[in-house]
């Protein structure tokens, strides 16, 4: 037992309502149960109580024991001075406030809903199952599963957007710089993402966008700045022309140098060195000297397709490092990578940027994000097994803030599944 089912029993009052009393045997009706506190202070405020012949408002309490109301120190703080009613399971002791009066308390542990706390012991007595639900999950209505999952990928959108948010507090509210920020990070992928954030942390936006137009300086300031650039041995003929090129733009600039950025290269396919996903990200910005006007209007994947072929330099065709050459080949941004930087980076922007003009289009987000083919992970993997399967990246976005909020958590309190599945 915890003390999150008793709130919840309270809140949605899933006990009899009938002949209920308190320990000292004055009746109670409860006209409003208040509204759930998820600050600090009493569990629930505004309550509207009758406790024998007088009506009170004011605030409730709840505790698994009377003696909870000591062990959490209430008696010393003064939120709890306008408690009318103390909700317990066991009354272990009497609780007394101002002026030596006991606290009225309610015992509601014979009055709690037979079939909801059998419920709710069936889903919380496995501890060894992936999830709590999980061999009653699919017994659940579709339609109130589909409305779930929706809720669930737009609280995923808003925790991302905290990042964002604070990248744009941090950059005056620019967001061109946070949009390179992002791509960098997801560019970098899961092993790489740091340094590339560091990456483009360490540069002035202002400089890339005064050179973008200049593959070669570009190329010598990123690389460069990355620390790609001081190989003193290397006789590599477009090597040394972008060493050439980078001195005189830490010169031009005044390049404070940065400590050297550890990029991974080992156990990694070639095609995610970094040396190749930095010239793609190079190529991209050289192509696009718009790119964050042409991303924020993009609403199609076909169109995000077509924003992301672009060509990267010559000289990385038949490269994947600066000291080796390799056989030629494209080595494009792949429709499964534009995929990740829609998901993870392209979406929440636009979600923040709508919602910094007052124009969110939620249905535009959700129709772009159900074109995308659902992702490919352990825990997506894991759902499949017990017949929840993914059809798009919309799915699976919701499903791991499912497993990873509220299931991982035990927070069956608050998911429409485990809700559906206590009221049953």
């Amino acid at each position: 037992m915890k003390e999150d089912f008793l709130h919840y029993v309270w809140q949605y009052k899933l006990f009899t309502m009938d002949d209920l009393y308190t320990t000292n045997h004055q009746k109670i009706q409860i006209l409003k149960q208040g509204t759930h506190n998820n600050n600090s202070g009493p569990d629930f405020l505004q309550a509207k109580i009758k406790i024998g012949t007088e009506l009170w408002v004011g605030n409730v309490e709840i505790h698994l024991k009377s003696s909870d109301w000591y062990a959490h120190h209430h008696e010393k703080d003064n939120q709890y001075n306008a408690v009318i009613l103390h909700v317990v399971y066991e009354n272990d002791m009497p609780v007394y406030i101002e002026n030596n009066q006991e606290l009225p308390t309610l015992v509601i542990k014979n009055h709690i809903l037979t079939d909801v706390y059998i419920n709710y012991q069936k889903l919380f007595s496995q501890s060894l199952r992936w999830i709590p639900c999980e061999p009653h999950i699919n017994s659940v209505d579709s339609f109130l599963l589909s409305n779930w999952k929706e809720r669930l990928f737009i609280e995923r959108l808003e925790q991302k957007s905290v990042f964002i948010k604070k990248l744009l507090a941090s950059q005056n509210n620019n967001f061109e710089v946070v949009l390179f920020q992002l791509l960098c990070k997801n560019f970098g992928l899961k092993v790489n993402a740091d340094a590339f954030f560091n990456l483009a942390t360490a540069v002035d936006y202002g400089i890339i966008r005064k050179v973008q137009h200049n593959d070669n300086q570009l190329s010598a300031l990123l690389f460069g700045q990355a620390g790609f650039l001081e190989e003193t041995t290397l006789e590599d003929p477009y090597y040394k022309s972008l060493q050439e090129e980078y001195k005189y733009l830490q010169h031009k600039f005044r390049l404070k140098s940065i400590s050297k950025i550890n990029f991974q290269f080992f156990r990694m396919r070639p095609a995610n060195f970094p040396t190749i996903r930095l010239a793609q990200l190079i190529g991209l910005y050289h192509h696009h000297h718009n790119l964050f006007v042409k991303l924020m209007n993009t609403q199609s994947l076909e169109d995000f397709y077509n924003v992301f072929n672009i060509s990267i330099h010559e000289y990385w065709k038949t490269h994947y490092t600066f000291d080796k050459t390799s056989k030629k080949s494209a080595k494009k941004i792949t429709k499964s990578m534009v995929d990740l930087l829609v998901i993870n980076t392209i979406v929440p922007l636009q979600f923040v940027w709508q919602q910094s003009r007052g124009a969110l289009n939620q249905e535009k987000i959700l129709q772009l994000i159900k074109e995308i083919k659902p992702e490919k992970n352990a825990i997506i993997s894991k759902f499949s097994d017990i017949k929840i399967p993914s059809n798009n990246a919309f799915e699976t976005q919701a499903l791991l803030q499912l497993k990873n909020n509220y299931c991982t958590l035990k927070r069956c309190l608050q998911c429409a599944i485990g809700n559906s599945l206590i009221n049953n």
